[in-house]
């Protein structure tokens, strides 16, 4: 009998598993994703959602495609999750340039098993889509509700889907889970402002530009001005209140699980804490998290009040 093309091949679901959780180490930015801290049940189906969300999100920011062809990979991979979700057989999605096509068929073989397992729901997964299809379409916000009608698509469905896999399914844990996740978001938007400003992309709403008189011009420069300082300091303290809302998850879980999303909150909270020190030179002093803050983030977690 003649072997099919090892291309044609189906991976079992512990390899797709082993894909999507190597995805997950190799693309991770502030926080690690399926780490040690989350109970061993859970980490190869967070490693899934996150490979899935990884690499559409790559396919929105990352090489130098056309929008028309960043588009098109979106489909095919809503389509594929349809297919998976249904029960289908599973495709094979092209990967693009972020990972090859094999890799990409096992993320789906992967998230087939754990939409199945844990019971996932598959709206919030293609909001997540709907969110990366924005990042190819629309470059500014002239609004904070459009930003957070953003955020409400491409962070909040991770925080709930994490639930979910936790076993979670409480309304008032969704809420503070939204405002976590737009928390983490809405930080990660005033870190990154350099790097999507390359992009030429800018999540600072206009209106807020507006208000205080900044001039968008000056992020070409590397230098932002007192009126850039002051629409940052107002962002930030937005973003803060997300924070504070966010916390009750992170008291209304249990066991390792509480213990990861108290280390999420306060290394979220540390760089609105840097962005807030670096003000008008975030664009030449990117903040970040590294090796050396993590006794200190440890530190805290163990001295985590209700």
């Amino acid at each position: 009998m003649k072997q099919a093309p090892e291309s044609l091949a189906i991976p079992t679901k512990d390899a797709a598993y082993a894909v999507c959780a190597r995805i997950a180490k190799l693309h991770y930015e502030n926080f690690p994703v399926a780490s040690r801290l989350l109970p061993a049940g859970m980490r190869p189906h967070v490693a899934a959602v996150y490979a899935f969300a990884r690499v559409a999100d790559d396919f929105a920011d990352e090489g130098d495609r056309l929008s028309d062809e960043r588009l098109r990979l979106l489909d095919g991979w809503e389509k594929a999750l349809h297919a998976v979700a249904e029960g289908g057989a599973p495709p094979r999605p092209s990967g693009g340039s972020v990972v090859g096509d094999a890799d990409a068929g096992a993320v789906f073989v992967a998230l087939g098993e754990t939409i199945r397992a844990r019971r996932l729901p598959v709206p919030l997964l293609v909001d997540l889509l709907s969110a990366f299809r924005q990042d190819v379409t629309v470059n500014r916000y002239g609004t904070w509700d459009s930003v957070l009608d953003y955020c409400r698509r491409s962070a909040n469905p991770v925080g709930r889907l994490v639930l979910r896999i936790a076993g979670y399914n409480d309304a008032k844990l969704d809420e503070a889970s939204d405002a976590l996740c737009t928390a983490l978001q809405l930080a990660n938007f005033w870190q990154d402002l350099g790097r999507d400003w390359q992009k030429d992309r800018l999540y600072v709403p206009l209106e807020r530009l507006e208000r205080q008189g900044a001039r968008i011009g000056l992020l070409n420069d590397g230098q932002l001005d007192t009126a850039w300082a002051r629409v940052l300091a107002d962002l930030c303290a937005e973003t803060r209140a997300f924070f504070e809302r966010g916390r009750a998850v992170c008291d209304g879980v249990r066991g390792r699980l509480r213990l990861e999303l108290r280390l999420t909150w306060l290394g979220g909270v540390t760089i609105l804490d840097r962005v807030e020190r670096a003000q008008a030179s975030i664009i030449a002093q990117r903040p970040t998290l590294g090796a050396r803050d993590v006794p200190g983030l440890l530190w805290r977690a163990s001295r985590w009040r209700f």
